[in-house]
């Protein structure tokens, strides 16, 4: 049993078969062959080993000719490692002695031998590891047929395990077959996490390097609530985590009750929930979980998730769509917040090499310099306003004449509409993204401008704090705890108090239970969350009163360090929902 940790970013646990996603998507279709097969089973192994030879043999003959002998003796080394009797006979003893099929012992076999190298610690043999990677490639290329497995056709229940997952990859994951996923690398708050709170995936990320050992089908447990990532568990660690998944499930299924009742707290105020959704469908889910309305619509997963550039109807469309779940409920429109991670083929050359991408044309900036595309969302928008209680808001706005040029832009756009005889709404609400610490200090001038805010605690913490949201090395300095991030809240949600703009809260940091307390006792009285969550959220809030959340926000504004606000907050909530899973 090996356990490795990370970064918990959608909680609960799932036990299954690895899938594991290197370079390419090969899935180990089974893990045991009938003793009555194993001798065929071997010599199709021995097949496919000659195939994989035969191809190295012919890239050195290519690469001697082309390049030089000093260039084919890096086929000369591959073929004596793939041939090497001692990783030949392991493999074979696998196949007879414990009825492995040959991809499976291929898998393990070559896997544990990469680790080897890995820990040498020699930094040119750890370099080799790579080559064997690529030999386990080979050979399992020939086995399979050339087959690979896509993410999008699985057809067997799998956990995802990866050095990386892109939010595109990620949206795709079938949910009736990706239990749950873990990745080498990534943040809190990266987009990837964001959407596995979306699609109700426990998932681990920021692991570090781990996939070397792994082998395809092995059994594994990923806890999304505290970062943990076991590899071939013993039996007493999978009786205790069957045990645990069975207390989430029950959880879930009494916070169903929750879902219809009002959102208020013990002394009568309301607290609007509102659903952060990344595709149309999820509105529905969002009103089922007991939502207000959508509260944050990335709109940019439309971009992510196509082959081509969304025309205006399809934009029309997706909004119509999301409007039906809620016709007479306040439904916000983010404008494209392309960039930084989530970046389509398109798009990338806007990049050059050096350049940080979290810190250049990303989000309105890159609207305000493609406005074609631009002014085709915002001709959608202002169509489908028509049909609900459609709302625009401004990503990333950091200056007060960015939002003016954004502005501005829309008001051309009406007129062209108007001017064409096509229907739209003249008097769309327009809000903006509070996430840049530019734009909370100058709230109270922002204020007088727009017609609500919504904090963005995502990228407010990662620029404040100048901390990549998805850099694991550093997510000790990422904390939605620190006292600078909540003085930057309460500066935001004074400004609107003055101006008597509603100010909501659309980040990670409304979704988490610890931190909800906080946000309403600093004055928040509208929140947007993960949908799945919104049971959970709103079941804190009826065990609240605004005296009890008041004077716990005002002990946390006298404290000096995230630590400390963090461990605060843990103890309160564990006073406040003693029941919810560990």
């Amino acid at each position: 049993m090996l356990v490795k940790h990370g970064i918990a970013v959608s909680p609960g646990v799932a036990i299954g078969q690895s899938m594991v996603l290197g370079a390419e998507s090969f899935r180990i279709p089974q893990r045991f062959v009938s003793v009555s097969a194993v001798d065929a089973e071997i010599n199709r192994f021995r097949i496919s080993l000659q195939a994989v030879c035969t191809e190295i043999e012919e890239n050195e003959r290519v690469a001697r000719e082309r390049l030089g002998k000093q260039y084919a003796a890096i086929f000369t080394a591959h073929l004596m490692m793939v041939q090497d009797h001692r990783i030949v006979d392991e493999i074979e003893l696998l196949v007879r002695q414990k009825c492995f099929s040959p991809e499976f012992a291929v898998s393990r076999v070559f896997r544990q031998y990469a680790k080897k190298f890995q820990n040498l610690g020699v930094p040119y043999l750890a370099e080799r590891a790579t080559d064997i990677f690529d030999l386990e490639k080979r050979v399992l290329r020939q086995l399979l047929g050339e087959r690979r497995e896509e993410l999008r056709n699985i057809q067997a229940p799998v956990l995802i395990l990866a050095h990386n997952l892109t939010p595109s990859e990620t949206a795709s994951l079938d949910k009736a077959y990706v239990l749950g996923f873990a990745t080498e690398v990534g943040g809190t708050t990266s987009h990837t996490a964001i959407l596995a709170g979306a699609l109700e995936l426990p998932a681990v990320v920021g692991v570090g390097n781990f996939l070397s050992d792994v082998a395809g089908a092995d059994t594994v447990i990923i806890d999304g609530s505290h970062g943990a990532v076991i590899i071939d568990p013993d039996a007493e660690t999978l009786a205790r985590y069957r045990a645990v998944e069975q207390e989430h499930r029950n959880f879930s299924n009494r916070l169903e009750a929750i879902r219809t009742l009002p959102s208020v707290t013990l002394d009568g105020v309301g607290i609007s929930l509102y659903g952060n959704i990344e595709f149309p469908h999820e509105a529905a889910s969002a009103r089922q979980r007991g939502g207000e309305g959508i509260g944050l619509y990335r709109t940019e997963f439309l971009y992510l998730d196509a082959s081509a550039e969304p025309t205006e109807e399809d934009h029309y469309r997706s909004y119509c769509e999301v409007l039906k779940a809620f016709p007479d409920r306040p439904v916000v429109i983010r404008t494209l917040d392309l960039g930084a991670d989530k970046l389509p083929i398109g798009f990338r050359m806007e990049y050059p090499e050096g350049v940080n991408p979290a810190l250049s044309l990303r989000s309105i900036r890159l609207s305000l310099q493609h406005l074609d595309l631009f002014r085709t969302q915002l001709r959608a928008i202002a169509r489908a306003a028509c049909h609900g209680d459609l709302r625009i808001m401004f990503p990333l706005i950091s200056t007060l004449l960015e939002l003016r040029q954004a502005k501005m832009i829309l008001g051309d756009v009406l007129e062209d509409l108007e001017e064409q005889g096509i229907a739209y709404r003249r008097d769309i609400p327009v809000g903006m993204m509070m996430e840049v610490p530019s734009a909370a200090i100058m709230a109270e001038q922002f204020a007088r401008e727009v017609d609500f805010f919504s904090i963005g605690t995502n990228d407010l913490i990662q620029y404040t704090l100048a901390s990549d949201r998805g850099d694991p090395r550093i997510a000790n300095l990422y904390r939605a705890g620190d006292p600078a991030i909540i003085r930057l809240i309460q500066i935001v949600v004074k400004a609107g108090q003055s101006r008597g703009i509603p100010v909501s809260v659309c980040g990670q940091m409304s979704s988490d239970p610890l931190f909800v307390p906080l946000l309403v006792g600093l004055g928040l009285r509208q929140l947007s969350v993960t949908p799945h969550l919104i049971p959970e959220i709103k079941e804190l809030i009826r065990k609240l009163t605004i005296s009890k959340a008041e004077n716990l926000a005002n002990r946390v504004l006298r404290m000096e360090t995230a630590n400390d606000v963090e461990s605060f907050l843990r103890g309160e909530h564990r006073k406040l929902s003693p029941e919810s899973p560990a």
